[in-house]
């Protein structure tokens, strides 16, 4: 008995020196590697069970720019408190920091990860946990960056606390039932970029300053909740793209100063209500929501729409369908009366587009928007109609003010 607690007992003091390979292949598995201050070589395999804890205040793991700095083949690695450094700048080998590899309840906590092509690459990795860390990209242009993460057919992992900056993207493909929460994303690419992933959660995580927040493609069963989406910028400038999605909720975010807020497309055969967009502030936007097609299978309920240049935008010529749910939403431009004064306006809010229509398919003319003239165009259009007007969206209960904080809605 007392063999076996000290074979997974066992703590191995390191110095500096370049001797850290061989340590990890001479403990015994469940070994702890406790090392202090000191530049270790990278570039280490580790295939058994394993802690390795930085005791000391500056414990780098320093690659050769050369392929990953370490590579875990085994479950049950912990890796804590470490500087990690150099990998290789070979795209096609996925050259990281840190490659998981068919393994399960690892975890990456508290490291800081810099100059290094991928961040953390996860290749069928289940039950782990990624967090507490600060993960940054070589200083590439963006598109010659790696993904700060990169989940591939990975589940049921935790990603939490970790601050992402100045990478490419984080990626989810084929990855189901993971969270992701109170994370920061700063500078990159795509902050989150799901592709046929389901159930998986995101909530309580801040965007800022990327070229689009949330992009999710051909996802379902998936939550997102709580986010602060802010500032998205570049070419694109979208706080959240909802491609093809289905069973989609998105409750109680907060997006602002985004060149588009909400930009949706959907499938053709979909069938029922898919997306459930409520409780949200979305406010001071260039466009709060931009639909590709059809605007069809929504429920839109009890959300703040306010100080946006554009309520709604539509891409193609395609029609409003029948099968929204759109009420008890407040929207700033809302021009009716409230007669027996339950905050509820006695008509509903319609959306049109009037003279903007000339623009809408026809980019060119974009270059006369929000000129005296337009608006001239705009208002007769309202008063004397001489183009149908095609309705967009029609909030069928539309809140007269701005519900109260904490108040039930």
């Amino acid at each position: 008995m007392i063999k076996i607690l000290l074979l997974f007992l066992t703590l191995i003091i390191l110095s500096p020196a370049g001797i850290l390979q061989k340590a990890i292949d001479k403990a015994p598995s469940g070994a702890t590697l406790k090392l202090p201050s000191g530049i270790y070589r990278g570039n280490i395999v580790i295939d058994k069970p394993l802690t390795i804890i930085g005791s000391g205040k500056s414990v780098i793991i320093e690659g050769d720019l050369n392929a990953t700095v370490i590579t875990l083949n085994s479950s049950q690695v912990t890796l804590r408190n470490l500087q990690i450094t150099g990998s290789g700048d070979r795209m096609e080998n996925l050259d990281a920091a840190i490659s998981l590899n068919h393994v399960r309840e690892c975890e990456i906590s508290h490291c800081q990860i810099s100059d290094t092509l991928y961040g953390i690459d996860m290749n069928m990795v289940k039950d782990s946990v990624i967090s507490d860390n600060t993960i940054t990209s070589k200083k590439h242009a963006v598109p010659l960056r790696g993904d700060a993460l990169k989940l591939w057919y990975a589940s049921g992992n935790i990603i939490r606390n970790n601050t992402i900056e100045r990478s490419r993207d984080v990626t989810l493909t084929y990855s189901h039932h993971n969270l992701f929460s109170h994370n920061t994303f700063l500078h990159n690419r795509y902050g989150l970029h799901l592709s046929m992933s389901h159930g998986n959660r995101i909530e309580d995580n801040a965007f800022r300053y990327n070229a689009v927040g949330i992009l999710m493609m051909g996802i379902k069963d998936t939550n997102v909740t709580g986010n602060r989406i802010l500032s998205s910028n570049g070419a694109a400038g979208i706080g959240v793209v909802a491609d093809k999605v289905s069973n989609f909720h998105f409750d109680h975010n907060t997006l602002k100063f985004n060149t588009k807020a909400l930009y949706i497309d959907i499938k053709g055969t979909e069938r029922g209500t898919q997306r459930f967009i409520t409780h949200n502030t979305i406010s001071y936007n260039t466009e709060a929501f931009h639909f590709h097609a059809d605007i069809r299978n929504n429920m839109i309920a009890h959300n703040v729409i306010k100080g946006n240049i554009e309520d709604v935008l539509q891409d193609l010529k395609a029609k409003y369908g029948k099968t929204n749910t759109v009420e008890y939403n407040y929207w700033d431009r809302y021009e009716g009366f409230d007669r027996n004064g339950d905050n509820i306006g006695d008509t509903p809010h319609r959306i049109f587009l009037y003279a903007d229509q000339l623009w809408k398919y026809d980019n060119k003319i974009k270059f006369f928007y929000a000129t005296p003239i337009m608006s001239v165009i705009n208002f007769l259009s309202r008063i004397a109609p001489f183009i149908t007007p095609v309705l967009l969206l029609e909030d069928s209960k539309p809140l007269m003010s701005l519900p109260k904080e904490g108040a039930p809605q």
